[in-house]
């Protein structure tokens, strides 16, 4: 995007005068603010302001600045990562101020202590068990929008400020896996060294906060608003404006609802509908998205309602981010698709509250597989946005297509701003990102972060998305975030994505519409292939069981090498438990017994029984990583059409093995034989 360059020298130059002009004073109650302040997300960052993260992430992964090469990239231990030990205590996070933390999340929480030190006080600010920063007990963090644990994942979004340093340090047994998200603001900013028993109008602050993002919704037109309300008949194939405005002025609220076919129908037209707008006359969009993509969710339409973005149940799309202009604004709908469509729209917007220079401009984009880096050392890193310029990182929507199944999310996600060699935010795993844990697969929405649609288990359509409002990512010169992407397209697992951010004078956007055939159609379901002739053991009847649970487990995640990509999985048994499966004859006669199984690092020893006769030698179902084991022979057999009884023992297990005694059946193969 390039704006007039009188303006945009004059914004520039308005916008470093104001950053060394006077240092800012920062109250807690105006720290509280800046998370619900949709406002201050466009104006243009000051000199000396960035955020970054201290996370548990695997310390393998490293950066060789003499041969400028990334080393163990792919490093996927992120549990216990720290930045030193000091005794038998644990550094987790150091930082300079003037400065606030503003996330901290944990996948597992526990009572080990964790002390935050700050401005050099010998004394913790802050000092409980870890787990106690998360479960609402504690004031100041009881606040329920803002100290919440959803899908397994535990948030505490309560700010911590402080003037000159702050220190994380952590007892044995404080859990695992953390993340602190901070802002270091300019040199010579005043804040107040945090202290757990605030004053009244900061407790009232922190109140505000809550209920303002309990409700979440369209945000109603504040005095001296103007709102424009049009239904937009969109033809097949074209194009129509939605408003065109004269600045300058804000938006401050896009609404839309349209008649929609039931899912999965909506899942094209969604995508074949795309909102872009633009900015003070220039050429190219700053917003292009598809319709459903831009408000946060994909495929289809999914309810959900968090504070910048959602979908109402009764199906009206709503935007509430703040987006300036100075001379105009131009909005359109356009229909890339073969039929006509209806569309309600309205429009809020409103006066500018500072000077136009002060503002960068909002951009949204959605993309896949664009920009991804050319380096074969950073080839897990899947570009969700790479800009240039000075702006702030705002949000992002990742859709995920993983038809076998299987976790895709163990990618880190990885900021690298202002040129930086090594990302200045590096997590701990995609879900770990988007504030849940251990790849849950449950519906969530919350004002700052929501897994809006999982077609379950991991397998299917996946759509997360994630809003750093008081955790914005500023930056100067330029902004790469990525998010690592374990399974390579081919295999298939798929993603898109929205970026949302906001970018000043001279920024390089570098994103443009994607076609329609790049955006729908791509989502073809995998065949599971089975084994000719194969029973599927994950099809038998269990007859009974004297311990333990048989249940179909999902192989995807392991390879390619079982039938129908499951097995029958026999857990939680011990030596000694039975259990017994139906197993059908089509037809009397003899027949050559065999079976796959899977072997692992927790398997047990085994022994098979048919009608009540052993059938072979016992099997050890031990190995250091899970295997299938290929097609095992177990003899010959004379067998009458009609139900037999399979039948499985736990003998024991290997002594390299971990004690669980666990089983899997694959599948089981009768072949005919001669007499």
């Amino acid at each position: 995007m390039k704006l007039s360059s009188a303006f945009w020298s004059a914004a520039l130059c308005a916008g470093l005068i104001a950053g060394h002009a006077a240092a800012e004073t920062l109250s807690y109650v105006d720290l509280v603010s800046r998370i619900t302040d949709l406002e201050y997300l466009a104006t243009l960052p000051h000199p000396g302001d960035r955020c970054a993260q201290w996370s548990s992430y695997d310390r393998k992964s490293r950066y060789d600045a003499a041969t400028d090469t990334y080393i163990d990239w792919d490093a996927n231990g992120d549990g216990g990562g720290i930045i030193r030990k000091e005794g038998d205590k644990e550094v987790l996070a150091e930082m300079d101020g003037p400065g606030c933390i503003w996330r901290i999340w944990s996948a597992l929480p526990q009572a080990g202590h964790v002390r935050i030190y700050l401005d050099g006080a010998s004394d913790p600010a802050v000092d409980l068990a870890f787990e106690d920063y998360f479960n609402g007990k504690n004031e100041p963090f009881t606040r329920r929008t803002l100290v919440h644990t959803v899908a397994r994942g535990w948030n505490n979004y309560t700010p911590i400020p402080y003037q000159k340093s702050c220190k994380v340090v952590a007892d044995k047994g404080w859990g695992s896996y953390y993340h602190f998200v901070y802002e270091t603001f300019p040199t010579g900013t005043q804040v107040p060294t945090f202290r757990r028993e605030l004053e009244a109008d900061a407790l009232a602050a922190l109140d505000r906060a809550d209920t303002i993002l309990k409700n979440c919704e369209p945000v109603k037109p504040s005095t001296g608003s103007k709102t424009l309300e049009r239904t937009v008949e969109l033809g097949a194939g074209r194009k129509n404006a939605i408003a065109t405005l004269k600045g300058p002025a804000a938006i401050t609220g896009i609404r839309i609802k349209l008649d929609l076919p039931p899912s999965p129908a909506d899942r094209d037209l969604l995508r074949e509908l795309c909102l872009q707008i633009t900015w003070d006359g220039e050429k190219s969009p700053s917003v292009w998205a598809p319709l459903g993509d831009f408000f946060g969710t994909a495929p289809g339409a999914n309810p959900y309602q968090s504070y910048p973005l959602g979908l109402t149940r009764d199906g009206w799309w709503y935007c509430n981010w703040y987006m300036p202009f100075s001379n105009g604004a131009r909005l359109e709908l356009v229909n890339d698709g073969n039929s006509k469509h209806r569309v309600q729209t309205q429009l809020t917007y409103a006066p500018l509250s500072r000077p136009a220079s002060r503002f960068a401009r909002f951009h949204a984009k959605w993309h896949r597989d664009a920009l991804l880096p050319a380096r074969a050392d950073r080839k897990i890193d899947w570009t969700v946005l790479q800009t240039g310029g000075a702006g702030r990182f705002v949000g992002m929507m990742l859709h995920i297509w993983n038809p076998r199944g299987g976790w895709w999310g163990e990618g880190d996600e990885k900021f690298f701003v202002d040129g930086e060699k090594f990302p200045s935010t590096f997590g701990t795993g995609s879900e770990d990102y988007f504030g849940y844990a251990w790849s849950d697969p449950g519906f969530f929405e919350h004002p700052l972060h929501n897994q809006t649609h999982n077609d379950g288990n991991s397998r299917g359509h996946i759509s997360v998305n994630r809003w750093h409002i008081p955790d914005n990512v500023p930056f100067h010169t330029g902004f790469e975030g990525s998010i690592e992407k374990y399974y390579s397209n081919e295999r298939p697992a798929l993603y898109a994505a929205m970026a949302y951010w906001y970018l000043g004078s001279g920024g390089s956007d570098p994103y443009h519409a994607i076609p329609l055939n790049q955006r729908v159609g791509y989502w073809v379901p995998v065949q599971s292939a089975k084994a000719k002739g194969a029973i599927e053991a994950e099809s038998l009847q269990v007859l009974s069981k004297t311990g333990g649970e048989a249940q179909e487990q999902d192989m995807t995640g392991f390879g390619d090498s079982w039938s129908n990509d499951a097995h029958l999985w026999w857990i939680n048994a011990h030596p000694g438990d039975k259990l017994v499966l139906a197993l059908p004859v089509e037809t009397t006669g003899n027949y050559e017994l065999g079976m796959q199984l899977t072997k692992a690092p927790d398997y047990g020893i085994i022994q098979f029984y048919l009608d009540g006769d052993k059938l072979g030698d016992p099997v050890d179902l031990y190995h250091s990583s899970v295997i299938a084991t290929g097609l095992m022979k177990f003899g010959r057999r004379q067998l009458t059409a009609g139900r037999h009884q399979l039948a499985v023992e736990v003998l024991g297990t290997n002594p390299k093995a971990v004690k669980n005694y666990m089983s899997g059946i694959d599948y089981i193969k009768l072949e005919p034989v001669p007499k």
